[in-house]
């Protein structure tokens, strides 16, 4: 392993070096890795099988529905994108070696597109070492937001941003004071862990039960025996939608039924589709609009545009979150591509993505960055499960104190 890691380091020494003299001598794109006269070299790594396989696999397709448009345009400035992609399983040793292969061997330009909070927070020292950009992290964990890194451009609002804005309402809007939390043993179920903790903290209050399961299981048992002893009103769920559905399933066929919340991450779509009818009543932040809401598709262009590409470049999927986050996250990539100019480097690249103010995707709420922000977008919204689907939850008045033991009605599209 020491070994492996020095040759690693030794080829990243002449990356870095190739990269800085292209920065200082403006030289011929020949010498930008992944740039050539034709074509830039895009990175991934991401689950496309196993338990997270879904989350992988829409958002590679979501991205790719709009990469192939621009490329059926002509490209940006005259190149092609062309992304290569390599499956991790959701498995964090997996996603370093893919990584590893995608600087060195494959000598990417940029990475892109990588799902989960422990495969990608493996990755932090290698783009610390091959100073190369990560756009569009599909995790809203703080570790890729502070300390600020410059070569780092997230797009979707954060984990704390979304337990923080659940934590409001359940306390403010509802009353609520007794709220557990049911998270993954890992780096993406720590972050939901400390920001519910954090949002929490601000009404003197702190969660009344705290479990959790190890990643790649559906151990839940254990878990869910603590949080109805603690007999919680609501349940904050910072896992995948495997074992949150199993969570929810067994919660409800035991009698227990509280507020059942989950942050974006866990796939609300598949979560849907296992839950069926336990799903009634579940909550779940966003942090795009549900791409199959009439309300979103009647009002918001960028939906519309995703629908069409999606369809046209992947028939057989069906509209979904995770997808339109994908889609989301390529449109910024082209945009920083178009911005830097035909004379591509990776510090123009940053430059140029920093340069975004106030752009709008048709979503809603525009997308800005700046030297020292890059969070592009900040807005949470809500969901809530009815009969299988996703519908926009706004008026959180309806959530009575009745519906605290019930599966509460849906608010209308």
């Amino acid at each position: 392993m020491r070994i492996h890691r020095i040759f690693f380091m030794v080829a990243v020494v002449g990356l870095l070096l190739s990269c800085t003299q292209s920065v200082h001598d403006d030289p011929t794109l020949n010498e930008v890795p992944g740039v050539s006269e034709t074509e830039i070299l895009i990175g991934s790594s991401l689950a496309l099988s196993g338990h997270a396989g879904f989350l992988g696999t829409q958002t590679l397709n979501g991205a790719l529905s709009y990469i192939n448009h621009v490329n059926e345009q002509g490209g940006v400035h005259g190149r092609r994108i062309r992304v290569i992609a390599y499956d991790d399983g959701y498995d964090p040793p997996r996603c370093l070696a893919n990584t590893q292969k995608l600087i060195v061997d494959d000598q990417v330009f940029a990475l892109f597109s990588y799902v989960g909070t422990p495969t990608t927070v493996k990755i932090l020292p290698l783009i610390e070492q091959a100073q190369v950009p990560l756009l569009g992290i599909f995790s809203g964990a703080n570790a890729f937001r502070e300390p600020f890194n410059r070569n780092i451009v997230n797009i979707r609002a954060s984990y704390y941003q979304e337990t923080n804005e659940v934590v409001r309402h359940f306390v403010e809007d509802l009353g609520l004071t007794k709220i557990a939390v049911f998270y993954q043993y890992d780096a993406y179920g720590f972050d939901g862990l400390k920001g519910t903790e954090l949002a929490l903290r601000t009404y003197d209050l702190a969660p009344v039960a705290r479990s959790s399961y190890t990643r790649g299981t559906q151990d839940i048992e254990e878990g869910l025996e603590a949080i109805i002893e603690s007999k919680a009103e609501a349940v904050i769920m910072v896992g995948t939608y495997d074992a949150c559905a199993k969570f929810i399933k067994q919660a409800r066929s035991r009698g227990f039924s509280p507020l059942f919340h989950n942050v974006s991450f866990v796939g609300s779509e598949e979560l849907a589709r296992i839950l069926g009818k336990d799903g009634d009543g579940v909550i779940i932040s966003q942090v795009v609009p549900p791409p199959d809401s009439l309300e979103s598709q009647a009002l918001l262009w960028g939906v519309v545009e995703y629908l069409e590409r999606h369809k046209r470049a992947f028939p057989e999927d069906l509209p979904n979150l995770v997808a339109l986050e994908g889609y989301i996250n390529a449109k910024v990539l082209v945009e920083g591509l178009r911005r830097a100019g035909r004379n591509l480097s990776r510090t123009r690249f940053i430059d140029a993505i920093q340069s975004i103010q106030n752009y709008s995707l048709g979503i809603a709420n525009t997308l800005s960055f700046g030297p020292t922000n890059h969070q592009g977008l900040e807005r949470v919204y809500f969901t809530i499960i009815q009969n299988g689907r996703l519908v926009i939850l706004t008026d959180w008045n309806r959530l009575t104190a009745e519906a605290k033991h019930d599966p509460p009605a849906a608010c209308p599209e």
